[in-house]
């Protein structure tokens, strides 16, 4: 079962305010591409020229969006082998220059200005799918530690343009996280798919709802695939993840 609707409601009156603020914010500070400093287009801090240059990610393979030889369209080997805990899996970018900048940027240096472009990227490419919505939104979380050091969960931010663009609810306590781990940056393949077992917990009724699992990058699938697997013991009724970008298998 979803949160209470006040929830829903009192995010849709923070929408629009929101909405409000930002056409306010582009009045007063012309868009300004955050890659070489040329005016941004479509109300976007990104230029026509820099926004040529991102590696989108076609083909992917849908059940773990792993970037595909060109002409494949079915699901990688490994999801056809070993299904994941997750329905499906959408990253509209591959983790290349220029996105592993604005996303190391922003989770390393606390650039949010690049969650906020990212967002609405991922938002934008959403919306051309035409897929169907889910009921929540749920980031992968930080542990406490964590979130104290970098200050962010940059999950959660780069939600939010999706969430404020089809009004979709975003759980931030969808998910605790329980077991403080290492970054998967530091660690080996074999290190990061064992890195995140045992690591989160419901943090929210979700049975029977259709879940988007918001992260930053999808890399082993490793971290994405723990998280469904609690959420689907929670009873959620379909688990659908999304990335900004997804990286071949490390």
């Amino acid at each position: 079962m979803l949160p209470n609707p006040h929830r829903v409601v009192n995010h849709r009156k923070r929408t629009a305010t929101s909405v409000w603020l930002r056409a306010l914010g582009h009045g007063l500070l012309p868009p300004t591409c955050l890659l070489c400093d040329a005016p941004g287009v479509l109300e976007r801090d990104l230029c026509a020229g820099c926004a040529a240059d991102l590696p989108c990610n076609t083909p992917a393979c849908p059940g773990c969006a792993l970037p595909l030889a060109t002409g494949q369209n079915e699901r990688c080997s490994r999801c056809r082998s070993h299904p994941w805990p997750f329905d499906r899996a959408f990253a509209p970018f591959r983790y290349r220059p220029p996105v592993d900048f604005l996303i190391r940027e922003l989770k390393f240096n606390g650039r949010l200005s690049h969650a906020r472009l990212l967002g609405e990227l991922f938002a934008a490419a959403l919306a051309a799918r035409g897929d169907p919505l889910p009921d929540c939104i749920v980031p992968v979380p930080l542990h406490p530690r964590r979130l104290r050091e970098r200050g962010f969960n940059q999950a959660l931010e780069l939600g939010r343009a999706t969430a404020r663009r089809f009004g979709i609810p975003l759980l931030a306590e969808g998910l605790r996280r329980m077991r403080y781990t290492p970054p998967q940056t530091q660690l080996d393949a074999r290190r990061r798919q064992a890195n995140p077992l045992g690591a989160f917990a419901n943090g929210l009724s979700l049975s029977g709802a259709r879940v988007a699992l918001m992260d930053d990058v999808i890399t082993t699938a490793s971290t994405v695939a723990e998280c469904a697997r609690i959420l689907r013991a929670g009873g959620a009724a379909d688990i659908a993840v999304w990335a900004i970008a997804r990286a071949a298998d490390a």
